[in-house]
C-alpha cells in the first residue's frame, strides 16, 4: 500500500512538473549560408552565455530548443568565418511555443523575419517607429556636416535645433509607448534599455501600472530591483548629507 502511494505521488509530481515546464523551439532558415556556426544565446546573471550551437555545412536550416519561464530576449549569433561581425547578431523576444526565423547570410539581423512570438511583434512595432527617428537623425547630421563644410553657420545651427527636437520626439515616443502598453512584457525591458534615466517618480508609476504577469516576469522583476537600488542610493545620499 505504501509503495503504491509513493508511486502515485511520484507520478503526480512528474505530471505537475511537466505541466509547469515551458519549452521554446526556435527553428528557421538562413538563405545563402553554406558554411558557418550558429550560436543560440541568452543573458544569465548579466553575462551572455551560449545555450547551444550548430555547425552549418551546406544545409541552411536550424533548430534549437530550451526551457523558458516567460518571455525573454534571446540571441542568434552567426559566425561566418569572414572576419566581419557586422549585422551578425540577432536579438528577439522568445516565448513558449515555436518561433520561426527566416533571414539571409549577408543581412542576418536586418532582414530577419520572426514569427510565433506576440511579444516580439510588439518589440518590432516599437523598433519600426524608432528607426524612423534614427533615420531622421542621420539625415540631419549629414546635412549639418555639409552646411558646416560649406561655411553656412546659420543653416548648421538650425539643423542642430531640429536634431535636438527630433531626439526629444523620439524619447517622448518611447515614454508614451511604455505608458500605453502596461500589459506587454516588452514594457519593462524598454524601460531598462531605452529609458533607464527616468526619474524615480516616473519609474514608480510605470512599475505600479504593470499587469501582474508582466510585473512578475524576468524584466518586470529586474525593473523593480532597479528602482529599489536607485531609492537605496538616494536614501544613502540623504543620510550622508544630513550627517554633514
Amino acid at each position: 500500500m505504501r509503495r503504491r502511494f509513493i508511486a502515485m505521488l511520484t507520478a503526480l509530481t512528474l505530471f505537475s512538473c511537466a505541466k509547469e515546464s515551458k519549452n521554446m523551439v526556435v527553428n528557421g532558415k538562413i538563405e545563402g549560408l553554406k558554411k558557418g556556426t550558429l550560436y543560440f544565446q541568452r543573458v544569465k546573471d548579466t553575462t551572455l552565455i551560449t545555450i547551444d550551437s550548430l555547425q552549418i555545412n551546406g544545409n541552411p536550416e536550424f533548430t534549437f530548443s530550451t526551457d523558458i519561464e516567460g518571455p525573454e530576449i534571446f540571441y542568434l549569433y552567426l559566425d561566418k568565418n569572414d572576419g566581419n561581425q557586422l549585422n551578425d547578431r540577432l536579438d528577439f523576444f522568445g516565448e513558449e511555443g515555436t518561433i520561426t526565423i527566416k533571414t539571409s547570410r549577408d543581412y542576418f539581423a536586418p532582414e530577419a523575419i520572426v514569427e510565433g512570438s506576440a511579444t516580439n511583434n510588439k518589440l518590432y512595432e516599437y523598433r519600426k517607429m524608432r528607426s524612423k527617428f534614427s533615420n531622421k537623425n542621420l539625415e540631419l547630421i549629414k546635412s549639418k556636416f555639409e552646411a558646416e563644410k560649406n561655411g553656412d553657420a546659420e543653416i548648421a545651427d538650425s539643423l542642430i535645433t531640429e536634431l535636438n527636437r527630433n531626439q526629444q520626439r523620439s524619447f517622448l515616443y518611447t515614454v508614451n509607448y511604455i505608458f500605453n502598453n502596461s500589459d506587454s512584457y516588452v514594457t519593462p525591458y524598454l524601460v531598462l534599455t531605452e529609458a533607464p534615466n527616468l526619474t524615480v517618480k516616473y519609474l514608480d508609476s510605470i512599475n505600479n501600472m504593470l499587469s501582474e504577469p508582466v510585473a512578475k516576469s524576468k524584466y518586470g522583476t529586474a525593473l523593480k530591483k532597479y528602482i529599489e537600488k536607485i531609492k537605496e542610493g538616494e536614501n544613502s545620499k540623504d543620510t550622508a548629507e544630513n550627517a554633514e
